[in-house]
């Protein structure tokens, strides 16, 4: 249990800030215990035949010991997938937080030694994450776990918000491999572990806070959490709600939102952290949705003249092979282009490329509808 009186006792004390975090401000009443998913859990473990999946959280430590328990119970020995769920369990055995008393656990790599229908895995990918392991068993790419035809499987976690698209094709493609798949919310096979409306007040009239920060979910959410301090008697001057790179600065004086330092995403890209500026990753964007067009032209240096080419190379953007009438179609785009800036005078290399770039994208887009990124080189002799 929380120890509620502390609180009240730093409350009476003074607490100039409070931040609490906001998902289930939406929700009235009290989150359920964790002690309920036992009896839930308890219920599809009962008179199972076949290889139990559970995915939930790797962090769930008291959620994997209750499945420990519960195979234990029903004579199943229990198998955790996915690094951080192996890195997880391995500690938290070491450190006294899980206990292993009936020797349930064994290695993944063990499986074949015993019947499916004594068999428990415990897995990452409740959020249906693209390299967790239950999204490698849907996907038939997993080294150890093969998915087949009567495996129940139990996703014991809700969708976090933005998850849900990929959750739903992950549940799909178990259902394909003809898995029973256990995951609605009326299931009771996982409780929320944020607090609701209750708790929350609850908080807020122990520590009776000067000044009250919302953290944590949706903008509405904190809002709506706002909105709830107001009620309990915070004074809304006092309430602030920022954003991720917006300091609140609290002073003698009061408090206020200052001003936005750098934060967000850090592209790692090789040896590289945060050194590639946005205008490459525009371009490797470009190049990633419509290709690339390369044509390179030698021109006499005295004269102007084309010497060779223009040679186009497509790459992303068409097969070559099968679009000959393009390609050549392209070529004369390209000569027009250079018999202009010819006949113009313009002999520098930036205006030439700028009227080749210029001519084949207005061609290109006429007829594809697309706009591939053209790279022009000049080569003079």
């Amino acid at each position: 249990m929380i120890d509620l009186c502390r609180f009240g006792e730093l409350g009476k004390q003074g607490v100039l800030a409070l931040l609490s975090e906001s998902t289930n401000v939406e929700r009235p009443g009290y989150t359920p215990s964790e002690q309920t998913v036992a009896q839930s859990l308890d219920r599809y473990f009962a008179g199972c035949d076949q290889r139990i999946i559970v995915a939930t959280f790797a962090s769930n430590v008291s959620r994997l010991q209750q499945i420990m328990d519960l195979a234990a119970k029903h004579g199943r020995k229990v198998a955790v997938c996915g690094r951080s769920m192996e890195n997880i369990s391995e500690l938290a055995l070491e450190l006294g937080y899980l206990h292993d008393d009936h020797h349930v656990m064994i290695d993944i790599g063990e499986l074949k030694r015993y019947p499916r229908s004594k068999i428990c895995i415990v897995s990452t990918g409740s959020q249906g994450e693209t390299m967790s392991a239950l999204y490698r068993m849907a996907y038939g790419s997993h080294k150890f776990v093969e998915v087949s035809n009567g495996d129940r499987i139990l996703i014991a976690a809700s969708a976090i918000p933005g998850n849900e698209k990929s959750v739903s094709s992950m549940i799909d493609e178990l259902y394909k491999l003809g898995a029973e798949v256990i995951y609605d919310r009326n299931a009771a096979i996982h409780v929320s572990g944020h607090a609701c409306q209750e708790e929350l007040k609850l908080m807020l009239g122990l520590c009776k806070p000067k000044y009250f920060i919302p953290i944590h979910g949706e903008h509405r959410m904190l809002r709506k959490h706002a909105d709830l301090a107001r009620q309990m008697g915070v004074s809304p001057k006092n309430i602030m709600i920022t954003e991720i790179g917006r300091p609140v600065e609290i002073g003698e004086r009061g408090a206020r939102l200052g001003n936005t330092v750098p934060s967000g995403k850090v592209f790692v890209d090789g040896l590289g952290i945060g050194d590639v500026g946005t205008a490459v990753l525009r371009d490797r964007r470009h190049l990633a949705d419509d290709g690339l067009i390369v044509v390179v032209v030698t021109i006499d240096s005295t004269s102007g003249v084309v010497i060779a080419g223009p040679d186009i190379v497509s790459r992303g953007f068409i097969y070559v092979k099968e679009a000959e009438d393009l390609m050549e179609q392209l070529r004369t785009q390209c000569q027009i282009a250079l018999d202009r800036c010819l006949d113009d005078g313009v002999h520098d290399w930036n205006g030439i490329k700028g009227a080749i770039k210029g001519e084949l994208s207005d061609y290109l887009f006429k007829k594809t509808k697309r706009s591939p990124m053209i790279l022009p080189i000049i080569m003079e002799i």
